[in-house]
């Protein structure tokens, strides 16, 4: 069944959401805090590693790094692009609005609990490919194994910042949903470079969603959003 592997992706989000929250009634504040560091430095090293990857080549005289060129345009682009939508301030705007229905004032941190949970699982390579696969092929193996990383990682940031990052599930339906449903025509443009230069800029976006959790919000991680398309034009265009 087309479609079936973000259902799975999205019910094991909501599953280790639900076991993060039930775990946090028997937890100090002083776990809670190792969690959410624990959970920040996953997030680092998930995104450098799959920066470095992408970045760095071994050759016969050592390693070669390459890429450079396009980030900074992607980026630079990206960013201007996404500081006029102002894309972190509606994300805001959206956690505020389930927290006002289903949270209430009483809970703190909601709305960066949501924004950061939904940019670490709804940014990288794995969820684009893998919507790719589900909605042409009807292959849904690599969205499961997103799923499961995801459990665990939903589960971590859901114990330490609250039920916010619980609400992650509906971004992460609605984009890998929308990609499975287009994938047909989505494929013809999605190269073995284009798909490099996603995971790559994906990965970028990924380490500053988890510097925010370690050192505050010092990137506005979703006003970076738009690099990744860009970095895709970048490889359609210099492969044409």
């Amino acid at each position: 069944m087309i479609g079936l592997g973000t259902v799975i992706d999205v019910a094991l989000l909501i599953a280790g959401g639900l076991a993060g929250l039930l775990g946090r009634r028997f937890i100090t504040p002083r776990v809670q805090d190792a969690l959410l560091k624990a959970s920040a430095l996953c997030v680092l090293f998930i995104g450098l590693a799959g920066t470095l990857e992408k970045m760095l080549e071994v050759t016969n005289d050592g390693l070669a790094s390459g890429g450079a060129g396009m980030i900074i345009v992607s980026f630079t682009v990206g960013t201007l692009i996404g500081e006029f939508l102002n894309l972190e301030l509606r994300m805001e705007h959206l956690g505020e609005w389930l927290r006002d229905r289903f949270a209430g004032d009483s809970e703190n941190g909601f709305v960066d609990a949501f924004v950061t949970t939904s940019l670490t699982v709804c940014v990288g390579a794995m969820a684009i490919v893998g919507s790719i696969q589900d909605g042409i092929l009807g292959d849904y193996t690599t969205l499961t194994i997103k799923g499961a990383l995801d459990f665990i990682m939903v589960c971590a940031m859901t114990a330490s910042m609250g039920r916010g990052a619980i609400f992650s599930a509906l971004p992460v339906a609605v984009f890998q949903g929308t990609i499975t449903i287009f994938a047909r025509f989505i494929e013809p443009f999605m190269t073995e470079w284009a798909l490099s230069n996603l995971s790559l800029a994906g990965s970028m976006l990924i380490f500053c969603a988890g510097v925010n959790l370690i050192w505050g919000k010092i990137f506005k991680t979703a006003n970076l959003l738009p690099s990744v398309i860009i970095a895709v034009l970048w490889a359609l265009v210099r492969g044409a």
